[in-house]
């Protein structure tokens, strides 16, 4: 059996159990004697005792707030196997759950059975719950690259639309169904959304580790409630499917894209495929068609898909049967970053299954929603993402006027009559119909015209200013480090963490703005909340944060309400008889302090935040460079609004008069 002391971890790993940067603890290797000597892996990626390591952490008094649960996890990581360690996870969860439980899987190793016993002791007195989330999140971190799965925030709006277009109310409570459940994320949104009384939350998944651990994030996220029943199977849901005669209220699934292997041979007969067989290279509606198999009349699915569903040739006859039975409602484009892959602009897809009756609100549909919300993403350097609450309000907005043919619709959704959509090419890509009628207005234009030419002004005059001011190479100048100012009580730093699963909601305005490092690539908004009592690192006002990570290196005082931090931002709270805020975050914020204190070796590399420097100078004189840093904020920022007002001006205009709309020569 594994000791610790014989579990292997690496430089980065030490990191994030101590919360510093890697170069931190490159930099106590270096300059003291007595770190672990190495055990393991290479020169450049050296891997010590974990055992070792935790003493000398403690000893040496490098540990803040850290939970026992940081040094378990490199033990459940060096089980190997990926599946083994999922495994673990999910039995440490079902012993926390049920403390006199014994393992019932032979699958488990000696070690992975002990290794669970031991973490479940250890949640019964840290919090069984966070125990589990911890323990999964640094799962599904690792092999980040061999799963996907569905974010919270997408997760809540596929539940929400559900709920919201399903016709009439099942018996005996909500029946929610997942045939390519994952670890679970799709069915705890529909567990939180749903208030009423009985809940079913029944689920598949081929693979038995994310089965498990599906099964396990369902019982604590139904903990409590007694009118509650989950079961999640461990089957190909295609080829074996464990529920043949379901019929559920709404169906949520985010299905295996692009897979040719899904069972084209042997299930070319089966009696699910009423809008027509699936060709070899449309898998997904084989999924969709699966779907609507398990819905009762009335009841609502709500799926995932790449944008070439709604467009390939090989799919045109089943997307027309799709919409000449009235089944498919919606079909709404989602901005690129919503879920893996990241790069591509997703779609949902709604269906709904024929509704009893000749009168129902459904039969007949003569028309489709199409919905282009890809408009709604946050600007990024490099990286595109979405702006959730916008993204969420638009299109809970545009599906809820299904039913209601005559109600105007939201910029950016229309409805489309079928015959229009019956074409030779059946294309239901939304963005097919929606760009004609989403130009701005000619009030929105002038407007825009007016915030450009009132920001150019501004741009003017800081030029000015700023082009005033006397500058030398100020080599002379002597610096501190961040790391000096700390040890002589001119500030104080504190590292952001990341918090519990559970802890963090979407944004409701209950908790406190929860910012990462995702955030600050797109706008630099919060995407997320978390509850007070569960913010590890909180900035108030006047607070420097720091970004400590080379691809969004930045530095700013905070203004406004308190707000939580993630990993790799960082906390500074001066002493301000010594250090006027302004001037530090100037100062930090420079770009070859930067790059002097980052490693540089991807965008990933990470920032040193104790290696930045900060000139030296008495508070009094601190005040004029303050002030001018005040300016060169004002400066960058205006530049990055007019370049953004300009951009899309130029388009618009462009898009005008190249269909034809100028009807007056400008002056």
């Amino acid at each position: 059996m594994r000791t610790a002391n014989s579990v292997p971890v690496s430089l980065a790993e030490i990191a994030r159990i101590a919360g510093v940067g890697r170069a931190a603890v490159s930099n106590w290797r270096r300059r003291h004697d007595s770190f672990p000597s190495r055990i393991g892996g290479t020169d450049v990626s050296p891997q010590f005792s974990l055992s070792e390591v935790e003493h000398w952490l403690r000893d040496n008094g490098k540990l803040h707030d850290v939970t026992g649960r940081e040094f378990l996890w490199p033990r459940f990581e060096a089980l190997g196997s990926r599946d083994e360690s999922g495994l673990a996870v999910a039995e440490a969860a079902r012993r926390m759950r049920s403390p006199r439980a014994r393992s019932h899987d032979s699958d488990l190793s000696e070690e992975a059975r002990d290794l669970a016993g031991e973490a479940a002791r250890l949640g019964r007195s840290e919090g069984p719950r966070e125990m589990f989330e911890f323990l999964l999140r640094r799962w599904l971190d690792t092999h980040v690259r061999q799963l996907s799965t569905t974010p919270t925030r997408l997760a809540s709006l596929m539940a929400r639309i559900a709920l919201g277009a399903r016709l009439g109310e099942g018996a005996g409570g909500l029946t929610v169904f997942d045939p390519a459940c994952g670890t679970g994320h799709l069915a705890q949104a529909a567990a939180q959304e749903y208030a009423g009384p009985g809940l079913a939350l029944l689920g598949c998944e081929r693979d038995p580790a994310l089965a498990a651990l599906a099964a396990a994030r369902l019982g604590f996220a139904t903990e409590g409630r007694t009118d509650v029943r989950t079961e999640i199977a461990t089957a190909d849901a295609l080829r074996a499917d464990p529920y043949p005669g379901l019929k559920a209220d709404i169906a949520l699934c985010n299905p295996p894209f692009n897979e040719r292997d899904w069972g084209y041979e042997e299930l070319a007969t089966d009696r699910r495929w009423t809008h027509g067989l699936p060709p070899r290279t449309e898998p997904e509606l084989a999924w969709v068609q699966h779907l609507l198999t398990h819905l009762r009349p009335g009841g609502t699915a709500v799926v995932v898909l790449p944008p070439a569903v709604a467009s390939r040739k090989a799919g045109r006859r089943i997307r027309g049967s799709l919409l000449r039975t009235g089944i498919l409602r919606a079909v709404v484009a989602l901005p690129p970053g919503c879920a893996q892959p990241h790069s591509v602009s997703l779609q949902l897809w709604v269906l709904r299954a024929a509704p009893d009756g000749p009168g129902s609100a459904a039969s007949g549909a003569q028309d489709a929603l199409l919905v282009d919300a890809t408009r709604l993403a946050k600007p990024g350097t490099r990286e595109q993402g979405p702006d959730w609450d916008p993204l969420t309000d638009f299109v809970l907005s545009a599906v809820s006027r299904l039913d209601t043919p005559g109600s105007e619709l939201p910029d950016g959704a229309v409805r489309i009559p079928l015959l229009d959509l019956l074409d030779d090419e059946v294309d239901l890509t939304p963005g097919r119909y929606t760009s004609a009628g989403s130009d701005p207005s000619g009030v929105e234009l002038a407007a825009s015209w007016e915030e450009l030419t009132g920001s150019l002004g501004r741009l003017t005059e800081l030029t000015r200013r700023l082009s005033k001011l006397g500058l030398s190479a100020g080599e002379s100048r002597t610096t501190a480090t961040v790391g000096d100012l700390v040890k002589a009580g001119a500030l104080t730093l504190r590292a952001g963490q990341q918090p519990e699963e559970s802890a963090v909601t979407p944004l409701r305005g209950t908790g406190l703005p929860f910012l990462n490092v995702a955030d600050l690539l797109m706008d630099g908004t919060p995407s997320a909340e978390v509850a007070p009592d569960a913010a590890p690192t909180v900035a108030e006002e006047g607070d420097v944060v720091v970004a400590g990570v080379v691809r969004a290196f930045r530095a700013w005082v905070h203004e406004g309400p308190p707000i939580a931090v993630g990993p790799q931002l960082h906390v500074l709270r001066v002493d301000a008889e010594k250090l006027d805020t302004h001037f530090l975050a100037g100062c930090l914020r420079a770009p070859s302090n930067g790059r002097q204190a980052g490693t540089h070796a991807s965008s990933s590399s990470r920032v040193d935040i104790r290696r930045l420097h900060v000139l030296q100078l008495p508070l009094g004189e601190q005040a004029a460079y303050a002030e001018a840093f005040r300016q060169l904020t004002s400066f960058t920022q205006l530049l990055t609004r007019a370049d953004a007002l300009g951009g899309q001006l130029a388009g618009d205009i462009g898009d005008r008069l190249a269909a034809g709309g100028l009807t007056s020569p400008g002056r």
